[in-house]
């Protein structure tokens, strides 16, 4: 089978072009072939023309999988428990589920058993992340306030006490929570994270 040859393209993702390139057949070829390794289960569809072979899926790093997650949806960045965790923040795991917020509208994208999920946000509410290697993720103080702002909506589940607080700078909540819903701001309050006095 031809998709052995695929492993010749050394890049992460891909896409039409460099199967065309690497089977040496045409685009339109590409696309149906692409199509047809998606069925079998060889390959994996990110979105449009964006592919990535199941093994180097199963093969990559968690970076590797938050650089795959920010491509899933343009714009995004990774946040929530899994930025939390990531800095090791909170023992709340959920496994095989990298979340992100983003802009467009919430989905969810299956890739072999593991779940990428996005979380609209308003573009008031769309800061607050830096890059880190290739991927964009949360600071701590963000990915905590995107989780509460998400769980004051009724979209989302938090347990405060799986929280380490002690590694959440309360002066950087201070200063990101003024963009925020009083319902958000309430919510905080009342589990001492924010003091509105």
């Amino acid at each position: 089978m031809r998709i052995f040859d695929l492993n010749s393209i050394k890049k992460l993702y891909f896409g039409y072009e460099d199967i065309a390139r690497v089977l040496d057949i045409s685009l339109a070829s590409a696309r149906v072939s692409a199509s047809r390794y998606v069925k079998l289960g060889l390959l994996m569809r990110l979105k449009r023309n964006t592919y990535i072979l199941r093994e180097r899926w199963n093969a990559a790093s968690r970076e590797e999988k938050f650089t795959l997650a920010n491509l899933g949806q343009v714009p995004s960045y990774v946040s929530l428990m899994t930025a939390l965790d990531y800095y090791e923040i909170t023992t709340q795991i959920q496994r095989d589920i990298i979340e992100s917020i983003a802009l467009r509208r919430t989905k969810e994208i299956s890739l072999n058993g593991s779940l990428l999920r996005y979380s609209k946000v308003s573009q008031t509410l769309y800061s607050g992340f830096t890059r880190q290697h290739e991927f964009f993720v949360a600071t701590p103080e963000k990915a905590f306030l995107d989780a509460v702002y998400l769980l004051s909506l009724g979209r989302y589940a938090l347990d405060f006490a799986a929280l380490d607080k002690e590694r959440l700078r309360r002066t950087e909540i201070m200063r990101m929570i003024r963009i925020y819903p009083l319902k958000t701001k309430r919510l905080l309050e009342k589990n001492g994270y924010f003091s509105s006095a």
